[in-house]
């Protein structure tokens, strides 16, 4: 099986190039080369954003199938798309759940409205809106476009992850929680610690794009099927694996709406809207998808930041609430909780 990676070494490309060199498959991947490079690996570098580039990478094919882990302006993934499409027999685009009209807020299936937005649209198309749509999911959804129009729909599988967590995770939301636990002390748990989530492990959305590959068609929402999985299971695990001795104080969703708490990033993870984890996976655990405990992708995190660090991104350094106002906010409710 001869693959093509489209995106970067750092976190779902690097799962996904891991699994596929475990399963024989012959693996090149495009993308810059400013970071780390994967052996057992062809690389070609380039520029997504440049037709020459695109070109050479043309001349390196054919492939039986491409994954790309990394698209987000349509008239990139467009050109992109049709330079590949006499050279790749599938394609396989890792898209995201915010390209629903009704993302966060309600519950979504595969059947639910998505954003519309041209397959030539630029990076600036769409709104930002909270909730509610955002530049990047209507970028994704013309990305999704825009390959279906290039190869057909017969020939695409469209993942739509919501929140992936595990090693090498560079965006830092189960780093940071398992780094707030390390340091000890009242940790704000966020909400109801009976509400359920959805993270799913890198791992396994990298294993299914994988069974994608060879030769599934439609779109596929990839959440976590643990049924175990709750907000307080999830912090329960933090501690352990950490073995720490930090109180978890929980603060129901009100209070900390009305300090002014910047849900998903002071609090990760953390989002008061019914629909953040609601979303169905029915067609892809039917297409195979399998997915690990939430408990086992928080220990094997911890046991990777023994020995790194999440590699420096500007999304990472939005992410997590100061100790001086998480002790602020504790102090507030406990001054008028019942």
């Amino acid at each position: 099986m001869r693959l093509l990676l489209l995106g970067g070494s750092w976190f779902l490309g690097r799962a996904v190039v891991d699994a596929a060199l475990a399963a024989g498959w012959e693996v090149t991947t495009f993308r810059r080369g400013r970071t780390g490079h994967q052996g057992g690996v062809r690389l070609v570098q380039g520029d997504r954003t440049e037709p020459a580039d695109l070109a050479r990478l043309a001349t390196h094919g054919p492939w039986d199938a491409i994954v790309d882990t990394m698209s987000y302006v349509p008239r990139e993934s467009l050109a992109m798309a049709r330079i590949l499409e006499t050279v790749a027999d599938r394609y396989v685009l890792v898209s995201t759940v915010s390209v629903y009209e009704g993302w966060p807020v309600e519950p979504l299936t595969e059947h639910s409205p998505t954003l519309k937005c041209p397959p030539d649209a630029d990076a600036d198309y769409g709104v930002d809106a909270d909730p509610g749509p955002s530049r990047y999911g209507f970028g994704k959804a013309g990305c999704e476009c825009a390959v279906t129009s290039a190869f057909g729909p017969a020939r695409v599988a469209i993942l739509r992850p919501g929140v992936i967590l595990g090693p090498h995770e560079y965006v830092g939301r189960l780093p940071w929680w398992l780094r707030r636990f390390e340091r000890g002390g009242t940790v704000i748990g966020p909400g109801d610690p009976a509400r359920r989530i959805q993270p799913v492990d890198v791992r396994d959305v990298a294993k299914f794009a994988l069974r994608c590959a060879l030769g599934l068609q439609g779109v596929y929402n990839v959440v976590g099927l643990d049924e175990e999985a709750t907000m307080g299971e999830f912090l329960a695990a933090c501690a352990e694996v950490t073995g720490s001795a930090a109180e978890v104080e929980w603060v129901p969703d009100e209070h900390l709406i009305k300090s002014g708490v910047k849900h998903w990033t002071e609090i990760p993870l953390w989002r008061p809207f019914a629909g953040t984890w609601d979303i169905s996976a029915s067609a892809a655990e039917r297409a195979g998808l399998t997915t690990r405990p939430l408990a086992e992708t928080v220990h094997d995190t911890w046991e990777w930041l023994q020995n790194a660090e999440p590699m420096a991104h500007e999304r990472a350094a939005e992410l997590g609430i100061t100790p001086e106002r998480e002790s602020t906010i504790l102090e507030a409710w406990r001054a008028q909780r019942p």
